[in-house]
C-alpha cells in the first residue's frame, strides 16, 4: 500500500503519516539551525527558523511532493558558515545534523514497528516513515550541491578553493537532476541507505 492508496483506504493512518513526514523534513532543517547556533551562528534563530511551527518552514511544492510522492523538502534553514566557530568542524556538524536527525527518526519508527502487532493499522505508516527518513538521510549525504554532503566535502577542501566551489555550486541542482534521471545516483543512494540501516542496526527484508 502506497501513500495515495493509504489516503483512501486508511485516512486516519494517512493523517498520522502526513504529520509525521512533515515534521521529518522540518526536524531535518531545524537541526541544521540548532547545530549552527551551537557553533556560534544565530542566523537561523534571528530568522525565526528554530521552531517546530511548520509555517516558517513550508515549501508548497516540497510539501505536496512529500505527501503524494513520498519525497520532498522544506525551506532550507539559513546558515552563515563564515560565522561558525571552529569553521571546518562546525560545517561538518551543521551539514550532518539533518542526516543524523533523519536516521534517529527512522530508528524510532523501526523501534515502534517492532513493538506493535502485525495487523495494526499503524504498521504501514511506520514502515513508510522509516523508509522515507532513511532515504532523506541517504540522499542528503551525496556530495553534490545543494545537498548536505557537499558542505561536508567543502569542509575538507583548502579555503582558497571555497570560492571556486561556490562558483560551480549554481550548477549542482542541474547535475543532480541529470544524475537522478539517468539512474546514476540509484546505487549511491542504495549504498547510503544500507549504511544508515547498518548504523541503526536494522536489516530490512
Amino acid at each position: 500500500m502506497g501513500l495515495i492508496s493509504l489516503l483512501f483506504q486508511e485516512p486516519l493512518a494517512f493523517a498520522v503519516l502526513a504529520v509525521s513526514l512533515l515534521y521529518s523534513v522540518i526536524a531535518h532543517e531545524v537541526s541544521h539551525g540548532l547545530a549552527a547556533s551551537f557553533f556560534g551562528d544565530d542566523t537561523a534563530k534571528r530568522a525565526g527558523r528554530l521552531t517546530l511551527n511548520p509555517l516558517p518552514h513550508l515549501d508548497p511544492i516540497g510539501a505536496l511532493l512529500l505527501f503524494f510522492v513520498g519525497f520532498g523538502w522544506a525551506r532550507p534553514v539559513p546558515v552563515s558558515y563564515v560565522r561558525l566557530s571552529r569553521t571546518r568542524l562546525g560545517m561538518i556538524c551543521v551539514a550532518m545534523a539533518g542526516c543524523v536527525t533523519n536516521a534517529f527518526l527512522a530508528a524510532i519508527s523501526i523501534f515502534l514497528l517492532r513493538s506493535i502487532k502485525t495487523n495494526s493499522f499503524f504498521r504501514e505508516p511506520l514502515e513508510i516513515l522509516a523508509l522515507i527518513n532513511v532515504t532523506l538521510g541517504a540522499f542528503n549525504l551525496i556530495p553534490i550541491p545543494p545537498l548536505d554532503g557537499s558542505k561536508v566535502l567543502l569542509a575538507f577542501l583548502p579555503k582558497e578553493k571555497w570560492g571556486v566551489f561556490a562558483k560551480w555550486e549554481r550548477y549542482g541542482l542541474i547535475l543532480l537532476i541529470v544524475l537522478m534521471v539517468t539512474g546514476v545516483l540509484k546505487p549511491v543512494i542504495l549504498y547510503a541507505q544500507n549504511l544508515i540501516y547498518w548504523l541503526i542496526a536494522y536489516h530490512p527484508t
